[in-house]
Parts: C-alpha cells; structure tokens; sequence
C-alpha cells in the first residue's frame, strides 16, 4: 500500500489554493460547500498517515520488548498512552488508529515473502482518502466479530460492498447498514444475539437531589419497538399541531423533541392508571414487522421492524405475529385499489403500506414511516395523480427542504421494487446526477 503522505500534501495545497485568507466571514454558499469538501479529504488522509504511523509505534513498542520498547525509552508506559499524549487525544481514538493501521498494512507471509493487507478494500479507500479513521474501525470491527462459520469469500465481498457503501455516510447511517449486513451474514447468529440483549433489557428508577425522577432505559429491539412506535407516533402528531398552528399564526416557538417524548410517556401511564381520557389510536402507532411468507412459514431468513435498525430473526418475528395476530397484504389484488388517478387526492392506507414497502421511509433522511407521509411526486394543484408512480415518503423537514429547495424525484419502475432517485438542483450539482433514495442508501447491499 502507497504512503498517504503524498496524496495528503496535495489535498492541504489545494485546501490552500482554495482557501487564501483567513477569513470565511461571509463567504459564498458553493465555495463553503467546497471547503468542507476539501477539508473532509485531508482530514481523512492525514488519518491514514496517523493510522500507519500508529502502526509502526505500537509494532515497536510491543511488550515482549521490555524496556526496549519505543514507547517505554520515551517515557509512556505503552504505545497508546504515547500516541495519544503526542497526537493530543485519548487513548481510546489512539487505539483506534492501530486498529485501523493494523488491518489496513501491508502483511507478510510466515517466510517473510509480502502478502496483502487483512481488509485490502478498505485499506484503499483509507489511502485514497474516501473512507475516514472511524468508518473504518467500525466496518474492520464488524468484519472480524463474525464467526468462523461466515466464509472468506463471504467477508471479501462484504468488505467491498461496504467499503463503497460507507463513502459520504454520517456514522449513524453506517451503523444500522452494518447491523443489516451482519444479519445477511450470520443470520444464525441473531437469535442468540437477541437472547443476549433481552438478558441486558432493564429500566433504573431513582430521584437526584433536586426531586427530578430519572429513567434509564435499555430494552430489546423485538419488546422495544411498541414503545419506540408509540412515542414517536405521539410526537410525530403533537409536530403537526404545533405546525398547524404556526401556520396559522398563534403557535409557539416549538418545544424540544425530548420534553414531547417525556410528556408523551407520561400521557401513556397516565392513562394506564385509571385517567379518563379517550384520546383515539394515533396513525402510525402499529407496529409493522416485514418478512417474506415463505420465511414466516418455513422458520429460514431475517425480518426488521419499521424504526428499528436491528433484524431480527424469523423466530421473534413469528412469536410477534402469534401474539399480535398477522394481517395478510397481498400487493396489487382487486381487494385494495392502488391507483386512484384524479379520484382522490389523499393516499389511502393500502397505498401508504405499498409505497412504505418500497421506500423503507423517509426518502430523504431516512426516518421511519410512523414519522413519513406519503407526498404527491407531481403535485396535486399541478396536475399530480394519486398513484403509486406519483407518491414519496417524505418526513416534513425533507418535503419542506426538497420542495422549497429545488430537487425533484424520479421513481425508476413500477411496484415495490421501483427504484426512488432524488435529483438536486443546479445550484449544488450543475450536472443533477441522481441520488439513491434513503432506502437504498442506509440499506447494506451486497455486491454482485
């Protein structure tokens, strides 16, 4: 593998070139965004110069070499303690960086001959300065923790599927692409990972000085979801109050997402115990389970719950059916009209699960459905049908941005299995190359 240093003083030269003074006080929209983009590579390729320089040093400072060992001569007592006391970080970061370093080096076989290094997919994307230091790490983490019973083979084509998939993600997104890609992976795996994270379910209770109750919270994804789909369907409703009445102009300035979610909570309980009020169900609030009928029935595959990141194995999924009962949707039959043209204007729900089934969510963001509304693509008022081809899911901070903002949508074929692109304006992208709606972006997707 070619040293990064090279590719890195290009980076800061043009970082340089594009950035002459010192001051950005005013500075236009489009060359901001360029900036950004120019420092987001450098800092990404002086992380690949710190990963293998991270390498060497803890490689010389091994323990069997005593007080022989680099770090030790310079007074620290191990190789982290001394990256991250030079490179002014903790010793968590430092220690990422040799992990990065390790699985990205070039390695050597037992008689000394070259041979390549362990993830070589990401070991490029980190020297060409796409991938940065802690995308890395998590993807090397996930890779390594699987079991022997996941081939080689297997692995290299994760590694680069994910290698390219990780390319201008923010980390969240990445996470819940790796928990997907694990359950592809290792889908026998996740029934003794669900039995783990049941055993770690708990909530801790207790008042602080002040007489706040404080609540802490960690539950399974199978038992987690009802109470995750409820608050944000509550919040989700309680947002389009306070919108609706700021557009009529007596709202108030809106109040933080996790007072909403404590008020919600506390509106649950309070009706658990005897209150009196009989708010009705609120849309969004059912908890959807999405599985093939041929798994659900022969016990084989993986199934996820709308809003939750983790899979889970077909085994939850069939004790979830046996407890809440299944609703059998057969797409496109005469029993549910999917196309309504000029009809109707609103999309009923049979056409929400369809067009849910194909988006995942929010097309812009990736928010789940409870938080998404379907949205005509063409617009109503100007002539847009109430079909399948014209709707999107969009939560109201993407329909406001990409309305507002210039970007169109494309939906590529017909059914679920439609590809859903966005289409920026000129003013970000003068050539408007499409972009993969959120379902295939935070989505792992194995290579060909």
């Amino acid at each position: 593998m070619s040293s990064p240093v090279a590719t890195l003083a290009e980076a800061v030269t043009a970082l340089g070139d594009a950035w002459p003074d010192g001051s950005l006080a005013g500075c236009e929209p489009g060359r901001l965004a360029s900036l950004t983009e120019l420092v987001g590579t450098a800092r990404r390729l002086l992380d690949a110069a710190a990963a293998q320089v991270a390498t060497e040093v803890a490689r010389q400072s091994r323990p069997e070499l005593g007080a022989e060992s680099l770090a030790k001569r310079h007074g620290h007592r191990n190789a982290t303690v001394m990256l991250a006391t030079t490179l002014g970080t903790s010793t968590a970061e430092a220690a990422k960086l040799v992990e990065v370093g390790d699985a990205t080096a070039p390695q050597a076989t037992p008689a000394g001959a070259p041979a390549p290094a362990r993830h070589p997919h990401i070991a490029a994307a980190v020297a060409s300065g796409t991938l940065g230091r802690d995308a890395a790490s998590m993807i090397i983490r996930m890779l390594d923790a699987l079991p022997h019973r996941v081939t080689p083979a297997a692995i290299d084509d994760a590694e680069r599927a994910l290698t390219g998939q990780a390319i201008g993600l923010e980390l969240h997104a990445l996470q819940k692409i790796l928990l997907h890609a694990e359950a592809h992976l290792d889908p026998e795996g996740l029934e003794p990972k669900e039995e783990e994270l049941r055993a770690l379910t708990a909530v801790t209770v207790r008042n602080d000085r002040s007489g706040m109750i404080i609540l802490n919270a960690k539950l399974d994804p199978a038992r987690g979801a009802p109470v995750l789909t409820l608050l944000e369907a509550m919040v989700t409703a309680e947002l389009g109050r306070e919108r609706d009445a700021a557009t009529r102009g007596n709202g108030l300035p809106p109040r933080p997402i996790p007072v909403m979610l404590a008020e919600a909570l506390i509106t649950v309980c309070e009706h658990y115990t005897g209150c009196d009020r009989t708010d009705q169900p609120l849309p969004g609030a059912t908890v959807i389970v999405r599985c093939t009928l041929d798994d659900l029935r022969t016990g084989t595959g993986t199934a996820t719950i709308d809003g939750i990141d983790q899979p889970i194995c077909i085994g939850t999924a069939r004790r979830m059916a046996a407890s809440g009962g299944i609703i059998p949707w057969v797409m496109g039959t005469d029993s549910e009209i999917l196309d309504w043209g000029r009809e109707k204007r609103l999309f009923t729900t049979a056409q929400k699960r369809a067009i849910t089934e194909r988006d995942g969510g929010c097309i812009g963001c990736g928010a789940p459905p409870g938080r998404s509304k379907v949205h005509h693509v063409t617009w109503w008022t100007h002539g847009g049908t109430t079909d399948l081809t014209n709707g999107a899911l969009l939560c109201d901070s993407c329909h406001h941005r990409i309305h507002d903002q210039g970007w169109d949508i494309h939906i590529d074929g017909p059914g679920i299995n439609a590809h859903v692109w966005l289409l920026p304006p000129p003013t970000i992208d003068p050539t408007r190359t499409p972009r993969p709606a959120a379902q295939r972006r935070f989505t792992y997707q194995p290579a060909a």
